[in-house]
């Protein structure tokens, strides 16, 4: 039963990383349960701050209401002890715990590729993502993205078009397609054996903090991202990067240098990022043709920190009111601006990336450089 997976993971503060130590620790998400709250304070694998919410009888309950909203919506519940879940992604540091899915789960299980880049393409990029789309359908691949405007919904499209299977990535709940105009693409990708996914609980609304978090998702159902165009802090880079930490390829598609939204591919570039001009190029590099269990090979890539320059404003607010000594939540949502209630999304976020770390008692820090 997914239940008990769903109320940890509605416990604001605990988090993927240590909701895996935690089950990992007691065996199995009900036995957490089954532990006196005393002993689980003791044990220093639950913060301080959470564990008043493990005393909320509620919790399960309304875990049942979360199970039977998803099942409503014709949604999927799965977890990390959940056979159907998503391989790639359980490889990656802090994979979600339970994530929502509406469509075909036999998806999973097969190579994919992510194709990311901005919302407002050139028609440069117009052209170049359907072109490079097509020819790594052709050839078997899933297509990954994030349901955004622009490069993200050609890809989406340019797969359906071809009668390839596409996933596509939600930055809130599932039952909250963003944007709305691309709901009817939703429908379309669920219909032709594809699935759109998300970790956050139903009725999750799309806010911004919110979309880093689940780039992270995007690169780890991947085998490779592919970067089409973005500017120099576009999130496309954000999800570049955390392909890097998870030992994905990267590719990045050379533009106009009079272009500014070729900045971000070219940076990327830069950085060792693979130049890619066909999909054909890309399969090859990825030797997904002749190599089909690339699964085990593609976990051991290096791990690089997500640059300060790819922050939010919001992000790069709170990151810059940690410090090496420990600060609980409260002080860092006075030094910040932020809502405490706000602040549980963006530290973790800032967590994923390698820049924050909890400590007891709720506390917060900078990491120590490596």
């Amino acid at each position: 039963m997914p239940l008990e997976w769903i109320a940890l993971n509605s416990i604001n503060g605990l988090g993927p990383v240590k909701i895996k130590r935690l089950v990992e620790h007691y065996g199995s998400a009900a036995e957490v349960f089954r532990r006196p709250v005393s002993e689980l304070a003791r044990s220093g694998l639950v913060p301080e701050m959470c564990v008043p919410e493990l005393l909320n009888k509620n919790l399960l309950v309304e875990a049942e209401k979360q199970r039977a909203w998803a099942e409503k919506e014709g949604a999927a519940v799965l977890t990390l002890a959940s056979p159907e879940y998503p391989p790639y992604l359980k490889e990656i540091f802090g994979p979600p715990p339970v994530i929502f899915v509406r469509g075909d789960v036999s998806v999973f299980s097969l190579h994919a590729v992510a194709i990311v880049g901005t919302r407002s393409p050139t028609p440069y990029g117009k052209t170049v993502t359907p072109t490079i789309t097509r020819e790594l359908v052709e050839r078997g691949l899933v297509i990954v993205s994030g349901l955004a405007a622009g490069i993200d919904t050609i890809a989406h499209q340019t797969c359906l078009e071809q009668n390839g299977r596409t996933i596509a990535v939600l930055g809130c709940g599932i039952d909250r397609i963003f944007p709305n105009t691309n709901a009817p693409l939703a429908e379309k990708i669920c219909a032709n054996k594809g699935a759109v996914v998300s970790e956050f609980p139903m009725g999750t609304p799309p806010e911004a903090f919110r979309f880093p978090r689940r780039n992270r998702i995007i690169s780890g159902l991947s085998a490779g991202v592919l970067v089409v165009e973005g500017g120099e802090r576009s999130g496309s880079l954000i999800t570049a990067h955390y392909a890097l930490q998870q030992g994905r390829d990267v590719f990045a598609v050379p533009g106009p240098i009079s272009s500014l939204l070729s900045t971000g591919p070219f940076n990327l570039i830069k950085e060792g990022a693979i130049p890619a001009r066909s999909g054909r190029e890309i399969a090859e590099s990825l030797s997904l043709i002749e190599h089909p269990n690339l699964r085990a090979a593609a976990s051991s890539g290096p791990v690089v920190s997500s640059p300060l320059s790819l922050l939010s404003e919001t992000e790069r607010a709170v990151y810059d009111a940690l410090g090496e000594t420990p600060r609980r939540i409260d002080e860092l949502a006075e030094s910040s601006g932020r809502p405490v209630m706000e602040l549980f999304d963006l530290l973790l976020n800032l967590e994923l990336k390698g820049l924050a770390r909890q400590m007891s008692g709720g506390r917060y820090v900078r990491p120590l450089p490596r």
